[in-house]
């Protein structure tokens, strides 16, 4: 990808516990390795910048805050990488349509998976009770309907499954390119 490439949205969504933060770190730190300006919105981080609940509603508006945080960055060239669980389908097609370059990458790993990494013991909790509105568990999460890219992280280390979105993404860039 050349240096001067115009920006885009690498929206990446999964159950937390997916993956999505460590594919979106190590991305950004290849493209950067590749002279590309980066930027990577996390949702642990983002959070603290922009607390709010857990509700539906509290979680699309959270999103849709993001996305045009992320749509800015895009229309100012950077490569940005969205690491969000984003549940509902609608939240990530506003946040798509608010973007001129939009990739939905899904994170396809089970939920007993995601259950057995949790070293926060955040599903624990929410089994029992604990965290209400917990995704997976008290909350659904609705799987994109037509992602653009979709990883698997079972069976994969993480450099395995980051090669296959760095791979996946230099394909759809190049074919953007035509």
């Amino acid at each position: 990808m050349k240096s001067n490439a115009g920006g885009c949205v690498v929206w990446v969504t999964g159950l937390s516990g997916a993956g999505k933060t460590t594919l979106a770190e190590n991305a950004c730190r290849y493209f950067k390795d590749h002279s590309k300006r980066v930027e990577h919105l996390d949702g642990d981080r983002i959070r603290k910048t922009f607390p709010t609940g857990f509700s539906h509603e509290e979680r699309d508006e959270h999103i849709l805050r993001v996305g045009r945080m992320a749509s800015g960055l895009e229309r100012e060239g950077i490569l940005v990488f969205a690491s969000f669980i984003s549940p509902y389908q609608m939240a990530r097609d506003k946040v798509r349509q608010m973007c001129s370059r939009f990739i939905e990458v899904y994170v396809n790993t089970p939920l007993e998976e995601c259950e057995r990494r949790d070293d926060k013991g955040l599903y624990k909790k929410a089994r029992l009770g604990e965290i209400k509105n917990f995704t997976g568990i008290s909350d659904p999460y609705e799987p994109p309907v037509k992602p653009d890219v979709v990883i698997s992280t079972v069976g994969c280390s993480p450099q395995e499954s980051c090669d296959q979105l760095i791979n996946s993404l230099l394909r759809i860039f190049e074919l953007r390119k035509n």
